[in-house]
């Protein structure tokens, strides 16, 4: 049995028990380079029966999956899944499965990172320093504040219950809400026009689908008060970038921390690296070396689950 990981750039898996377990499975190829090109990723996947999906921007679309003939199993390392035509893997016989939880708290805590170094304005107070001036300036206190969380699953239950630990005033909106998560953690649900109309910070934490594109569109960013300070983890398609970029430039909301965008890597010179009252970070929300290690640990478990005829975390079943 063939197993190619075709994209494992940066480098994860070398040197990993998971890689040595799923060595254990059967053959691995592991391209430690990028997998953006159909070409290059056709090429790679010809032979494999399974497929371990590193990197979001490797995208398998309806022709890759279909010239894949052999291919039976695509395990995500990862929650989002908006990287693979679903519907069409299903139709080839492809199971697609993921690793949902393994970065919650990673990502929760990047957003809870991104949410007091915004408002505390800490970054340029730190560049400001080194140019020689000494800022005093006021920033706002978040205790009391409201945090409208978009999105209670894994991450944003998570944000939900670190807010409340900060001593925020947390509401959520979702699609599916759970009165009995709200009163565990101790949030409350919201319309989604009083959400966006009284949030003094807002985090966007709902599944990249062709339902949410754009979901925070430039109507709904109009919402937001104007001392808002917008922080998304979640992934670049769920906000109109561009009424975003005229929100923030314009100063209709006071701020924003971003980890994701609607091009990654972000291009050189884009207008948000121009913007002084944005936080920008790499994607990186869910890199820390615990998520690596139980998310390949997962990825692997799902395929040897898959093998015995047990799938496990399937979000689109053959």
């Amino acid at each position: 049995m063939l197993i190619v990981v075709p994209d494992d750039n940066p480098p994860v898996m070398a040197g990993t028990p998971a890689l040595d377990r799923l060595r254990r499975v059967g053959e691995v190829r592991v391209h430690d380079s990028d997998a953006t090109d159909p070409t290059v990723l056709t090429e790679r996947l010809r032979d494999a029966e399974m497929a371990v999906n590193i990197r979001g921007r490797t995208r398998f679309t309806a022709d890759i999956l279909g010239a894949c003939s052999k291919l039976r199993l695509i395990s995500i390392w990862g929650t989002g899944t908006d990287n693979v035509d679903l519907k069409t893997a299903a139709a080839c016989g492809i199971t697609v499965t993921n690793t949902p939880g393994a970065n919650a708290v990673a990502v929760a805590e990047h957003t809870v990172a991104l949410m007091l170094a915004v408002v505390k304005q800490l970054v340029p107070a730190d560049q400001a320093i080194r140019q020689g001036a000494w800022p005093r300036s006021l920033v706002p206190q978040l205790r009391g504040k409201r945090l409208g969380v978009l999105g209670t699953g894994l991450i944003g239950r998570e944000v939900a219950a670190m807010g409340t630990g900060l001593g925020l005033e947390v509401v959520a909106w979702t699609f599916h809400p759970d009165a009995g998560l709200a009163a565990k953690v101790g949030f409350r649900y919201a319309g989604l026009d009083e959400l966006l109309r009284t949030s003094d910070v807002l985090s966007i934490h709902l599944r990249a689908t062709p339902d949410t594109h754009h979901f925070l569109s430039r109507e709904r960013l109009a919402l937001l008060p104007p001392g808002a300070i917008l922080i998304n983890t979640a992934r670049g398609s769920l906000v109109d970038e561009a009424a975003l970029i005229h929100c923030l430039r314009e100063k209709k909301i006071a701020g924003a921390g971003l980890d994701v965008f609607e091009t990654e890597p972000l291009p050189p010179g884009h207008p948000l690296a121009t913007l002084p009252n944005v936080l920008l970070t790499p994607h990186a929300g869910g890199m820390t070396p615990e998520v690596i290690q139980m998310g390949l640990a997962m990825a692997v478990e799902n395929i040897e689950n898959f093998l015995k005829g047990k799938p496990t975390h399937v979000v689109a079943a053959a």
